[in-house]
């Protein structure tokens, strides 16, 4: 057997060793070479990197209500046995994120621009909605594998071993990646599944991406961005919401 076809063999067995899981949240086939719990250390480093290089709020207020709404949110998701830090960064740019290691991040900006807690509770369930989906640990797996098959098609593949080793490059980098248009429209739905659990009001999703849409300063054309349209996941969102029977 050549080098190529030997690296086409261990492309495949990648894949299959890594498994066609089912994730029921989302109804559909994940191929995974990794968890969440996998990329603890990653998770861990991308957030002690945010507590150095960005300002913490002291906000006693502020900080006490991003807890009060994500814990309600991290109960919705089944996740309450893990335990889960807060931070509340100093930023005019509205934002969230949520590291699959148990920690949440919302900005001052965000604060600022949520009209009430139900939309507040929409943008950490839209983030905390990634963390459930695994879709972190699903783009490491398709980096990885695509990094694999890049070294097969130059002839650099002939050692396995060396191939996947290009992996730990990649996830060292990538929790904090953009995900991909799917994944974002997953989250968006997932999301307000558990805003709803939680006892939010689904439709105030939609109301915050429109006050979302109306802040940008720039639009990005959705052929040219890794995020739908913000009139996308609008349309998409109430759409869901109305198939629920929601309000």
């Amino acid at each position: 057997m050549n080098r190529l076809m030997m690296g086409l063999a261990a492309l495949a067995a990648t894949a299959t060793l890594g498994g066609c899981a089912y994730n029921e949240a989302l109804g559909r086939n994940q191929v995974l070479l990794t968890n969440n719990a996998a990329l603890q250390q990653q998770s861990d480093a991308a957030w002690a990197e945010a507590l150095r290089t960005q300002r913490v709020s002291n906000d006693a207020a502020g900080n006490a209500r991003i807890r009060r709404v994500g814990d309600r949110i991290v109960q919705a998701a089944g996740l309450s046995g893990t335990r889960w830090d807060y931070a509340l960064f100093t930023s005019d740019s509205p934002n969230a994120f949520v590291l699959p290691s148990g920690k949440i991040s919302v900005t001052t900006g965000l604060l600022a621009l949520v009209q009430n807690d139900d939309q507040l509770a929409t943008v950490i369930g839209h983030e905390m909605a990634h963390s459930v989906a695994q879709h972190a640990a699903e783009r490491y797996s398709q980096n990885a594998i695509a990094s694999i098959g890049l070294q097969v098609a130059s002839g650099l593949a002939g050692d396995y071993g060396r191939a996947v080793g290009s992996f730990g490059g990649l996830a060292a980098h990538g929790v904090l990646l953009p995900y991909s248009r799917r994944d974002e429209l997953e989250a968006d739905r997932l999301g307000v599944d558990l805003m709803q659990r939680a006892g939010f009001r689904p439709l105030e999703s939609a109301a915050l991406w429109r006050l979302m849409a109306a802040q940008r300063q720039t639009n990005v054309p959705q052929f040219a961005s890794t995020h739908p349209s913000d009139l996308t996941r609008i349309a998409a969102l109430e759409a869901y919401i109305r198939e629920r029977g929601w309000s």
